[in-house]
């Protein structure tokens, strides 16, 4: 449907404004921004204005050539009440594009020699590169630098241009590394930008007070320079440049909200994959991000996985724009909470700068000491706490800042409310006049409806531009669904799916959160006092993380609760009493069904002995040798074969321990001497592998021993 604006002057009568279609062909993807000054290349006489009448369905192509007979300088445009908003905001833009002139017209880059050079795209969708030939302008200095690249000025003409006026060129940035780097760090870069955008404008289907979009970046490679050097090349747009958080955990103290809102979002509509951080622009209109992800080297060294996951929650509490998208609340701890609004502001400047793989890993933990710290009671408080903590925190005033703190909305923004309980998807039936924010509420978790198969949302994906598209973007979001961010959440859904052990990030993310806590990375100011360590957050994020079945978490909170060495939480230490150990002894068992050897070794040994069993639990031999017969049958080494973490309980001495328990019976196991003589048989065998012969030959003649037993037993029996 048209929509036409009248203009007070009659010689142009009125303007017709058309509905956007896009062509398939490359050439007609060029951006929007560059067309309206491309055109004024291509005008023709006023007369031919006249003969012109163009359909209401046009390629872009067509578009660009029937705007170039409309002279914008001689309109004399005026905004009537009578007017719908949408033909006073044409009007509006249609004058702002009339009055712009050129930022970089002092410059005179239209002097500067002309270079062919080959652009290369990226299509976040086909997985496809292209490239084809454009004519620069480029500035030899750098006018800005960053902390790995510098930036420079060029102009490109448009490849629709036939005049070779450079005057009307568009402005462009072109960024080069400092610092040498491979070239397939500049594709690696464009890919990353490119998925980011994907993700932009999967946010921008669910309806959001404000809308954003990341630059287009392509590469340019000169081809006629030494070397052939590789530049990024991105529009150039004017404003006010602001970081509005960092790939590790820095985030802007004004604390706009939109740009939060938009890296939780990724988080749950990627089921956890992968984060969207390091929103720096314009506005919303952002460049140079960072994905995180688990599992993956893609996205380069700024790639930190589940610490860049940990350092952005922690630093991340809920706003409207959240709650209005129905993303769930990360858990945090009462203190974390409490304290949120100081840390903001009492953060390091040095973590505005985006960090790489190793910087940010090297957090420089606090002196080793000796003094151990007494944690007794924040476990006890967090055992009482945990039914209402575990659903969620309950919301406070600190939760969710006030949406005045925001930039002013568009006139047509919806109103945002709603609780924080699930992504709600458009369905296809909801028109883009109408917010998705708008319809059904609910107070509760209903907006999660879990089934053994798959985790579904009540409400239809969002329609996507083509079939092609919407497989794209499932490829890209790993054909998950929106997965919460709260802990309770994900619980029920890891119960109902059966996973008891691993594949949960959100366990990853807050097993590292705990170790965060550990070394002081969020101790306000630069102090490094070990007092001033929040160890009752450390305690609850590795509770939660075993809850999700992170293996390392449990084996910290077992080792923890039973008085052992552990590799985290160090210095912490439980006061001794039957319900601490029951409770380690509970996280052991889920060790070892993770696969934990020590875990299975420990649990064998406290069913052999009854030492470190608690008090819920008895002597039972058979559970001692399922558990010695698993640890038996698990082997580990590291990536490079050097650690076996058979190395202190080789499975030759769990044999004979369970050879012996065979060859006396008891305790809930039937006494079998021909069983207990195979095994001291293989113990014997597996000893003499490990180069330990007088051991072997101790259980060989163990072995003798367990069969002239059941001969014996044999010869009774018949006598």
């Amino acid at each position: 449907m048209s929509h036409s604006i009248s203009s007070n002057d009659d010689e142009f009568g009125d303007i017709v404004l058309f509905p956007l279609t896009f062509s398939d062909d490359e050439e007609e993807q060029e951006d929007l921004t560059e067309s309206s000054n491309d055109a004024s290349d291509e005008r023709e006489s006023e007369n031919e204005v006249e003969e012109i009448k163009p359909k209401a369905h046009m390629t872009l192509r067509q578009r660009r050539l029937s705007k170039s007979y409309a002279p914008l300088a001689n309109l004399k445009l005026k905004v009537k009440p009578g007017q719908s908003r949408a033909q006073n905001h044409w009007i509006m833009a249609i004058k702002k594009a009339r009055d712009l002139s050129d930022p970089w017209a002092s410059f005179h880059i239209e002097d500067i020699k002309t270079e062919f050079c080959i652009r290369h795209r990226y299509n976040p969708h086909k997985k496809t590169w292209t490239k084809d030939e454009v004519q620069v302008k480029m500035m030899k200095k750098p006018f800005n630098r960053g902390a790995m690249r510098q930036c420079f000025r060029l102009k490109k003409i448009s490849t629709f241009s036939r005049s070779g006026d450079w005057s009307h060129a568009q402005n462009y940035v072109a960024k080069r590394y400092i610092e040498k780097v491979d070239r397939d760090v500049y594709f690696q870069d464009v890919r990353l930008q490119m998925d980011a955008k994907v993700w932009g404008e999967e946010y921008n289907r669910h309806n959001p007070p404000k809308k954003v979009d990341i630059f287009q970046m392509y590469i340019l490679e000169f081809k006629d320079r030494p070397g052939e050097p590789l530049y990024h090349l991105e529009h150039f747009i004017e404003g006010e440049y602001i970081k509005y958080n960092s790939n590790s955990g820095f985030v802007d103290e004004n604390l706009r909200y939109t740009p939060q809102a938009f890296s939780h979002f990724t988080f749950e509509r990627s089921a956890h994959n992968l984060i969207v951080v390091d929103i720096q622009g314009v506005g919303d209109l952002y460049t140079d991000p960072q994905i995180h992800t688990v599992g993956s080297c893609e996205y380069g060294d700024g790639n930190l996985g589940a610490k860049g996951m940990a350092l952005f929650f922690h630093s991340h509490i809920c706003n409207d724009i959240c709650n209005s998208l129905n993303l769930t609340e990360f858990d945090l701890s009462p203190r974390e909470i409490a304290t949120h609004k100081d840390f903001l502001r009492a953060q390091r400047k040095s973590i505005m700068q985006t960090k790489v793989r190793g910087e940010i890993e090297q957090c420089l933990s606090l002196s080793p000491s000796s003094e151990k710290i007494d944690i007794t009671r924040f476990l006890d408080h967090q055992r009482t706490c945990s039914t209402g903590v575990s659903d969620g925190h309950t919301p406070t005033d600190l939760d969710s800042p006030s949406m005045d703190d925001e930039e002013p909305m568009s006139v047509d923004s919806p109103s945002p409310s709603g609780v924080p309980y699930g992504v709600r998807f458009r369905s296809p039936s909801d028109t883009d006049s109408q917010s998705s924010m708008t319809k059904e509420r609910t107070t509760n978790h209903s907006h999660f409806r879990f089934d053994h198969h798959q985790l579904t949302l009540t409400n239809h994906l969002p329609t996507l531009h083509t079939l092609e598209e919407e497989e794209a973007f499932n490829r890209m979001a790993g054909s998950q669904n929106a997965r919460p961010s709260c802990v309770a959440l994900e619980k029920d859904f890891r119960k109902l799916m059966n996973h008891k052990i691993g594949d949960s990030i959100l366990g990853k993310v807050h097993h590292e959160m705990a170790k965060y806590h550990e070394v002081g990375r969020f101790v306000l100011g630069d102090s490094k006092d070990e007092k001033l360590i929040d160890w009752e957050s450390a305690i609850f994020h590795e509770e939660h993380a075993a809850e999700l079945g992170e293996l390392e978490a449990m084996v910290t909170m077992a080792k923890l609760y039973l008085g052992q060495d552990r590799e985290v939480l160090v210095n912490c230490v439980v006061e001794p009493s039957d319900e601490h150990t029951n409770r380690g002894v509970d996280f052991m068992v889920e060790a070892a069904e993770a696969g934990d050897r020590g875990a299975m070794v420990y649990m064998g040994r406290a069913f052999e002995t009854g030492d470190g069993l608690g008090t819920l639990r008895s002597v039972s031999w058979e559970d001692a040798v399922y558990w010695y017969e698993q640890a038996v049958k698990t082997h580990d080494n590291d990536e490079g074969g050097q650690f076996d973490c058979t190395i202190n309980d080789p499975s030759y001495t769990l044999m004979a321990k369970q050879a012996e328990m065979y060859r006396q019976g008891g305790h809930g196991l039937d006494k079998d001497p021909q069983r207990a003589g195979d095994l001291y048989n293989e113990a014997a065998e597996a000893a003499m592998e490990a180069m330990k012969g007088r051991l072997a030959n101790k259980y060989f003649a163990l072995a003798e021993e367990a069969y002239g037993e059941m001969e014996e037993e044999e010869v009774e029996t018949t006598g």
